[in-house]
């Protein structure tokens, strides 16, 4: 009988990271979430390195793991490897629970990848957004002094109402005394 895992989505998020240019999650998140150790998850990599090209997976250098040290400032003891890490970009987690071949990795992995999903939903709704957003710019760009010019025709306009102006029509003419 299969049960279903009850991840928040957020747990998840706070475990991507982005390491050039691309988003990925380390061996040991990927390790606490499928309940293994990260030495199971390093032996099967290098079981199977051929289903790993650096598109898939990489190991941080040592500027990019103390970067990721750094940012966790509050870390455990022995949380964090002092080796550097292993980061696996979205297809590096699907070809991980091929080669863990358990029923948990693979609903880890349904999890992580519709948490991508998701996030790539955000961003393309964020981008189109920006998008609409600059075309709004572009079209009212330059209207400033159009703008000015129809306040000013307006201000000149009430000045002509203020001003008194000679009354048109018959006038009759004025008597000497």
């Amino acid at each position: 009988m299969s049960t279903e895992i009850a991840i928040p989505k957020e747990v998840i998020l706070n475990k991507i990271y982005e390491f050039r240019g691309k988003k990925v999650m380390l061996a040991s998140d990927l390790a606490e979430l499928y309940e293994v150790e990260t030495k199971r998850i390093n032996e099967q990599v290098k079981r199977n390195i051929n289903r790993f090209p650096e598109r898939y997976m990489f190991k941080l250098t040592a500027d990019e793991h103390q970067s990721l040290r750094s940012q966790n400032a509050t870390l455990k003891r022995g949380e964090h490897s002092k080796y550097t890490p292993y980061a696996f970009t979205e297809h590096g987690i699907l070809m991980l629970s091929s080669v863990l071949k358990s029923e948990r990795a693979d609903k880890i992995n349904m999890l992580i990848i519709d948490t991508f999903v998701e996030l790539h939903e955000m961003l393309l709704t964020h981008k189109d957004l920006l998008l609409k957003m600059e075309e709004m710019e572009k079209k009212i760009s330059g209207q400033d002094m159009k703008i000015g010019q129809i306040f000013n025709y307006l201000k000149q306009f009430i000045k002509e109402q203020e001003t008194p102006r000679e009354p048109i029509g018959f006038k009759p003419k004025k008597k000497d005394k």
